[in-house]
């Protein structure tokens, strides 16, 4: 049962058609791990934890930089110089004390990576750099998790939910990581500050979809955002029967180390890049 608190604080969610109690303990007996406390995982962290997400693993080995908090809305100023998952939790926390948010910080790698992934039910991919999207897809294929991934790019972004066999992994979409510095990071390229603050929240919505088993989530669908021109896209995206993680008979069975030069960049036409 809720508490008189908890029906106050959520009421607005509660009088939602389909929506109820019911839907909202699920969300609060479930855990999500967000990798990446950045431009994505702000809005993230702070919608899921603002609906009453139980547990919240935020990953994020970096500190907090000047330069973030033109997008990075989860830090402030005071917080320039802290570790990000320290900052995170600390805006989390103000926002719902309800929260249980464990502070992972050190880089989501090969060496932990099925570990933190099977310690929570959904994975929120807010990465930015392929490495480390491509360790959280084989992860999440090996342990059976549904990943919400989300990309931006200067002006445009895209989100997708991965939940094979139902649909498309990362792989699917993207077999191999681009060539090393063919691609120029969003420190070279720019990215419009608001940008991850709407794909961000496009993440959120799916992971609250999928936590409470409500609506149609973005399984085999691309959701594609153009800022400028205000469009929204969809493109189909078919699962490879032939993935060497989630296909019929795959070779990827232990996470392996991506080539770490590959820090940004495009694969194909249809990612965004960086945050």
């Amino acid at each position: 049962m809720l508490t008189s608190e908890q029906k106050s604080r959520y009421a607005r969610q509660l009088v939602l058609p389909g929506f109820g109690e019911n839907a909202q303990r699920k969300l609060m007996d479930s855990s999500v791990l967000l990798v990446g406390a950045g431009g994505l995982g702000s809005p993230v962290a702070l919608y899921l934890a603002a609906a009453g997400v139980g547990r919240l693993g935020i990953v994020d080995g970096d500190v907090v930089d000047l330069t973030n908090l033109q997008r990075q809305v989860l830090h402030r100023t005071c917080d320039t110089g802290l570790p990000k998952a320290a900052s995170a939790r600390r805006a989390v926390e103000a926002l719902n004390p309800d929260v249980a948010v464990d502070a992972i910080r050190e880089r989501f790698a090969e060496g932990n990576a099925r570990e933190l992934v099977r310690c929570y039910d959904l994975v929120v991919a807010a990465a930015d750099n392929f490495p480390t999207r491509y360790l959280i897809n084989d992860a999440a294929c090996i342990e059976k998790r549904r990943v919400v991934h989300g990309a931006i790019f200067q002006l445009e972004g895209h989100v997708t939910v991965f939940d094979p066999p139902r649909g498309p992994c990362y792989r699917c979409l993207f077999p191999e990581p681009p060539r090393p510095a063919t691609v120029p990071s969003s420190a070279d390229a720019g990215v419009l500050g608001v940008l991850p603050g709407v794909v961000g929240c496009l993440q959120a919505t799916e992971a609250i979809k999928l936590l409470t088993g409500l609506g149609k989530p973005l399984v085999g669908r691309l959701l594609t955002y153009d800022a400028l021109g205000m469009d929204f896209r969809e493109l189909r995206v078919e699962r490879d029967a032939g993935c060497p993680v989630c296909g019929d008979s795959p070779t990827i069975c232990e996470v392996r180390p991506i080539d770490s030069r590959c820090r940004t960049g495009d694969p194909g036409a249809a990612e965004s890049r960086g945050q």
